[in-house]
């Protein structure tokens, strides 16, 4: 009996052509399965994600059916991740990719709740289950406009990176220079150096909480600098990110066909998706128009 069992999964664990029928379902969003599963699949993230925020406001009596419903969307998502895992072509590089590791972390807190079953862990399961949040990350993977956010992100990663390390050294320095102008004045609220530097930080991002605010006539003077300053700092990012997804936008944009005029066709495309025919023609002919080349080895150019 045993073996009978083995032989069925390693042939189950085998069956290419199951795999590629569930990849086509689960990975391809141009079949009719495929959108339809998208379809259910981002219905399920928006309920589950709703869920979320009821539990945290209905009263108590209500909890054991959103528990249910919890039930039933977690048992969704972990069928739906065994399956991406066994229908991947590499189940390792998804597993330990981004939206892998989120389909990962969305199941696992309702899991978790079988092991914590003291009044004082339950707590920790609260916050442990607020990590099914992060579902709705997943919705960014179905839409061709969250691919190009996610890439003009990866695109301009860098330069933020840099502003970011500018961002921290120019606080830590205005805060230290609002510690030696203030500090030690009497009624002054700039007692120390982490304090001036967390009413830099408020400051420059022009939050404004207003809970420590200068006091000498040298240290609004310097306040109104940060103040200005920080409307700079801020277009700073915005224009970076605004440059990376003009960029990646130009780079999907779609091209009509010449031959049935519909648009939609990516821009690296080479065969229109609607008709079949070659979009770019004017190449071949160019190609065609000229007189072939013949080397002195004999091979044509």
């Amino acid at each position: 009996m045993f073996n009978g069992l083995k032989k069925k999964w390693t042939d189950f664990m085998n069956n290419e052509e199951l795999k590629n029928k569930i990849y086509m379902i689960i990975y391809d969003t141009d079949t009719p399965l495929g959108k339809l599963f998208d379809v259910f699949l981002i219905c399920f993230i928006l309920l589950s994600v709703f869920i979320v925020i009821l539990e945290s406001v209905f009263p108590p009596s209500f909890k054991p059916y959103l528990h249910v419903l919890e039930w039933v969307f977690t048992v969704f998502f972990t069928l739906e991740y065994l399956l991406r895992l066994y229908s991947a072509p590499r189940p390792s590089k998804y597993a330990f990719s981004f939206f892998g590791i989120v389909d990962f972390l969305a199941t696992l807190p309702t899991y978790l709740s079988f092991f914590f079953t003291s009044a004082h862990s339950l707590l920790a399961i609260r916050i442990l289950r607020l990590v099914r949040v992060f579902r709705v990350f997943k919705l960014f993977s179905y839409w061709r406009e969250g691919e190009i956010l996610l890439q003009a992100l990866k695109d301009g990663s860098k330069k933020i990176i840099v502003f970011f390390v500018f961002i921290v050294t120019l606080v830590v320095c205005l805060g230290t220079l609002m510690y030696i102008v203030e500090g030690g004045r009497e009624g002054s609220s700039f007692q120390d150096i982490p304090t001036s530097i967390y009413w830099a930080v408020v400051t420059t991002t022009t939050v404004g909480y207003g809970d420590i605010t200068p006091v000498t006539g040298a240290g609004r003077f310097l306040s109104a600098i940060v103040m200005l300053i920080g409307y700079t700092v801020l277009a700073v990012p915005i224009g970076i990110f605004s440059a990376s997804m003009i960029s990646e936008h130009k780079k999907h944009k779609a091209i009509p066909c010449p031959h049935c005029h519909r648009p939609g066709n990516e821009h690296d495309a080479v065969y229109c998706k609607f008709c079949g025919k070659q979009l770019h023609e004017e190449e071949k002919e160019e190609w065609e128009d000229k007189d072939p080349i013949i080397t002195s080895d004999g091979e044509i150019k």
